[in-house]
């Protein structure tokens, strides 16, 4: 166990699912907020960038028009971004950036699913299609022989 916990698939997969969450909690947090004010929220760490952006693009606007379940939403997109981030850098000092990266965009499979499960929204057959060519993709770039 303990050495599972120290490889890079482990950490690469766990970059992976905090990505789709952060994505899932983007969607949620965003609803009937700017995106670029969304964005200033969750990315606390670019704080300056972001509002330069929301400076320049004239996207600011009030907090107190935001409501408490969208600040909710942005704030745990925001954790869930930290998380990604710091699984993903481990999974890069682990491991070879060619194997790393396919594990990390898995978030794209998982994002599909639990958009799918806990926010309703639907796929086509070609969309699905998809997804699973994504999922089956990481595992044959990931994998070694």
């Amino acid at each position: 166990m303990k050495t599972m916990l120290l490889g890079w698939p482990f950490w690469a997969l766990l970059s992976a699912g905090f990505a789709a969450l952060t994505a899932i909690f983007a969607k949620v947090g965003i609803e009937n907020v700017n995106s670029d004010f969304a964005t200033f929220v969750r990315t606390i760490v670019i704080l300056l960038a972001a509002a330069l952006m929301l400076w320049i693009t004239g996207n600011w606007q009030q907090p107190s028009s935001v409501s408490p379940r969208s600040w909710l939403f942005i704030i745990l997109s925001g954790f869930a971004t930290g998380a990604s981030w710091i699984c993903y850098f481990r999974a890069l000092k682990l491991g070879d950036a060619p194997r790393v990266a396919p594990v990390d965009k898995l978030s794209v499979v998982f994002v599909a699913v639990i958009a799918v499960v806990f926010l309703g929204e639907r796929l086509s057959v070609p969309n699905w299609i998809g997804v699973i060519m994504i999922a089956v993709g990481a595992v044959l770039v990931a994998y070694r022989v």
